[in-house]
């Protein structure tokens, strides 16, 4: 069986997707990072170094937009794109789980 099909991403321009494909990535690592989620110290600490460099592409991404005229987040529509490529189940990780019931 397959999986159902996602919808398709929203227009977007290219300096928007590329704010995207940052920002995830920044969430990603911090996810990594995250204590209250962690295993293992070395996977945090690479991807802590990783951050540095992944935070340098999302403000460089976000000075793109501003130079070329783009000074407005159309928020709807990039949450839609988040959506799509999974933007919910991977910002969790950066939050503190809920205490163990029991």
């Amino acid at each position: 069986m397959l999986p159902p099909e996602l919808p398709p991403l929203p227009a977007l321009t290219r300096a928007e997707a590329e704010l995207i494909d940052r920002y995830l990535e920044v969430v990603d690592l911090l996810g990594r990072i995250n204590p209250a989620r962690a295993e293992h110290t070395y996977g945090g600490l690479r991807a802590a170094q990783a951050l540095v460099g992944r935070a340098t592409a999302l403000r460089d991404a976000l000075t793109l937009m501003h130079q070329r005229g783009e000074s407005e987040v159309h928020a709807t529509t990039l949450a839609a794109a988040l959506r799509v490529l999974d933007g919910e189940r991977r910002a969790r990780r950066v939050t503190v789980p809920p205490p163990p019931t029991g």
